[in-house]
């Protein structure tokens, strides 16, 4: 009886989004606006820094920046529909732009329909990367540098998740316009994969050719989650008006992401690889392939009591990152090409609700160009506050 009970209720939609809680791939609604208060939510998060720098003795003083402010939109539009939307204003109001505006029609929680403006799942930050659930004041170089977090991108598909005895699985698989041939043609003359992101993408697909993306993930209650995602489409304009232009150019992310506990030790990562099909004539100097990797390591050490505080906490953590833009070999000499970064920081934060965390950073880097120069060396001193509302 328990049992029927029990599935009865993982098998309604006020089911599933107590489930959300558990995945990344629920995270979009693992916001605190969200509550049965009504119809619909507002809410957003604000996320402001300061930093100082210098690299290879040269320093431009301290610099103080509001990176973000965004406004989610939530609304329960029907017993199995549920519509969320994220307007991002960066920088004050220098970008101003849609992030998600979609719509889930929950048929079971094993199959959701979804379409509008999403997030594909290329691994999990891209997915789950709200400033106030991090210690760390910046972004991961893989999920900025590699995979252009954040992407958004219109289109459909479905998702859901199984539940078998002490196991979670989940599934996202979508089609959506893709990337576009901003990835070769920049300002940085190099691949640069977040460069075929563009407004004009939420209007129309630039070459006829979706993209596909998905991710399959596997949760075990005490031992964390564990997702592999892949995204692949055709980047490059290679056709117009129905006639060939052009070969068509495919652009390939494959990620691996993990989340889990040792203890008190939360630890959060990804890796992924990159594959670009790139011209004959530009294959000498543009990366055909990148790759890198983070990890984050986070610890509890203290929990003060402060007066009208339930449960503040101070953590340490410790981040380790390493991109490589440009793998391979000069074909002309043989010798490796560079491009690559390698960064540790270390960082102490202070929670004293949940949904809001002021951050110190300290921040070291070598950066290698594509001819193996000497590296350049930088050190930082990174400040921020996040917090949701």
């Amino acid at each position: 009886m328990r049992f029927v009970v029990g599935m009865a209720v993982l098998l309604s939609p006020a089911g599933m989004a107590a489930q959300d809680t558990a995945l990344v791939q629920g995270s979009i609604y693992q916001r605190p606006f969200i509550a049965e208060l009504g119809r619909t939510s507002i809410g957003g998060y604000l996320e402001a820094n300061g930093s100082w720098s210098r690299t290879d003795g040269i320093n431009d003083g301290p610099s103080f920046d509001v990176r973000r402010f965004n406004l989610f939109l939530f609304s329960s539009a029907g017993r199995r529909f549920r519509f969320t939307s994220e307007l991002e204003f960066e920088h004050g109001t220098e970008e101003i732009a849609l992030e998600t505006a979609l719509l889930d029609f929950i048929i079971t929680p094993s199959l959701v329909i979804r379409g509008g403006v999403l997030l594909p799942p290329i691994g999990a930050f891209n997915v789950n990367h709200d400033g106030p659930r991090y210690e760390f004041v910046d972004r991961p170089l893989v999920s900025t540098r590699i995979i252009p977090a954040t992407l958004s991108e219109v289109g459909f598909g479905i998702h859901g998740r199984l539940v078998p005895a002490g196991v979670t699985v989940s599934y996202d698989l979508y089609l959506t316009n893709g990337l576009n041939e901003g990835i070769i043609l920049n300002p940085e003359g190099r691949t640069h994969i977040p460069g075929g992101k563009g407004a004009s993408l939420f209007a129309e697909d630039g070459n006829g050719s979706p993209a596909v993306s998905g991710r399959a993930a596997v949760r075990l209650r005490r031992l964390g989650e564990i997702g592999l995602s892949h995204y692949r489409g055709v980047y490059n304009r290679w056709r117009l008006e129905g006639q060939q232009v052009d070969e068509a150019r495919w652009l390939s992310l494959t990620a691996l992401d993990l989340e889990t506990q040792v203890g008190s030790l939360a630890l959060r990562g990804e890796a992924a690889l990159a594959s670009v099909e790139i011209s004959p004539d530009l294959q000498e100097v543009f990366a055909e392939r990148q790759w890198g990797a983070y990890l984050d390591a986070v610890l509890p050490v203290w929990q003060p009591r402060i007066r009208g505080l339930e449960s503040p906490a101070v953590s340490l953590g410790l981040r380790l990152e390493w991109v490589d833009l440009n793998v391979g070999h000069f074909s002309s000499t043989g010798q490796p090409r560079r491009d690559d970064m390698a960064a540790v920081t270390a960082g102490l934060s202070f929670r004293p609700v949940n949904g809001t965390v002021f951050r110190a950073n300290y921040r070291l880097s070598r950066a290698r160009d594509l001819f193996g120069n000497p590296a350049e060396h930088s050190a930082a001193v990174l400040l921020g506050l996040a917090t949701y509302f």
